[in-house]
């Protein structure tokens, strides 16, 4: 339906100017006119139709996630989920560190930064502080987003070093651009993953599933991409909101996302799926129930 709606905002500029400055077919236009004529037409209706069919199922799906119960986003369940993804990334259940953190860790990806690991080298990194400069253009960063914008897709370092990650640790001291990495945080994975799962009719656990992956795979349909994965466990279970079981499809997604993260990188350590994900769902913990117990990368962590 994304498709739909970018077409139907690209066509009526380029389809009212045609049919106005043409006007209706008239006997003495050519063959050629009319039916170029009728033809816009005929698309102007379709693309209208198409965004009306994508807002109306948009609103559907919006009043059907109303009446579902919080699941994740409830605040308790969305700190429980920050605190686990937080052991993975930095082993402690202390997300909040994680927004001064910046390294590069060699993976091609150049800076990794911040509460979900924004990377210069991936777009999400300059996004996040050309946002941010909107609203704060006098942030300690602004200086280096020609820099940020000319490593965009590489692991370069030019014009950062030496000081970027001195200025990124001071402006994390900031709370305007902490709340800016929550922002976008929710706005790129944590929201679109946990909307997706609650319609695919899933509960608290195949959410953070979603979120967890929407985070380390990242928003795409590559092969290793969320969506790719996604469309390949489809391939081995139904949803639930399809009539599949819930257990069923996130032991396919966690299968298909295990592979992916071993296909990349075969000494890949799987914990958070071999000892977290996995282990919640082998206990029948849907709803991620606390007290919570589980392991990444050898250390045990619990939540009271």
């Amino acid at each position: 339906m994304k498709k739909a709606a970018l077409l139907f905002a690209a066509v009526p500029v380029a389809v009212t100017a045609a049919v106005y400055f043409l006007g209706p077919a008239s006997s003495d236009s050519s063959p050629q006119d009319r039916a170029a004529v009728e033809q816009l037409a005929r698309d102007q209706a379709k693309a209208k139709a198409e965004g009306d069919a994508a807002a109306a199922e948009r609103a559907a799906d919006d009043k059907l996630i109303a009446s579902l119960p919080p699941g994740l986003a409830a605040p308790a369940k969305k700190e429980l989920a920050h605190q686990i993804v937080s052991t993975a990334a930095i082993s402690s259940l202390d997300w909040r560190r994680s927004y001064a953190a910046i390294e590069d860790h060699g993976n091609g990806q150049g800076y990794t930064a911040g509460i979900v690991g924004f990377c210069t080298g991936t777009h999400d990194l300059l996004v996040l502080v050309e946002n941010y400069t909107k609203a704060h253009p006098d942030n300690g960063l602004a200086r280096y987003l020609p820099a940020l914008r000319k490593v965009d897709g590489t692991d370069s370092h030019e014009g950062l070093d030496p000081g970027f990650t001195a200025a990124w640790k001071a402006e994390a001291k900031v709370p305007a651009f902490r709340a800016a990495q929550d922002a976008e945080r929710d706005e790129v994975y944590f929201d679109p993953a946990v909307r997706l799962a609650k319609l695919d009719g899933l509960g608290t656990l195949g959410q953070f599933v979603y979120y967890d992956a929407m985070l380390y795979h990242g928003p795409d349909t590559s092969p290793s991409g969320f969506y790719g994965m996604r469309e390949r466990a489809l391939e081995k279970a139904e949803l639930p909101s399809e009539g599949g079981t819930e257990r069923e499809f996130l032991d396919a997604f966690l299968d298909v996302r295990r592979e992916a993260m071993l296909a990349k990188k075969p000494d890949t350590d799987t914990s958070r799926i071999d000892t977290t994900q996995r282990r919640f769902l082998n206990e029948g913990n849907l709803d991620l129930k606390t007290p919570l117990q589980w392991e990444m990368y050898g250390d045990t962590f619990k939540v009271p």
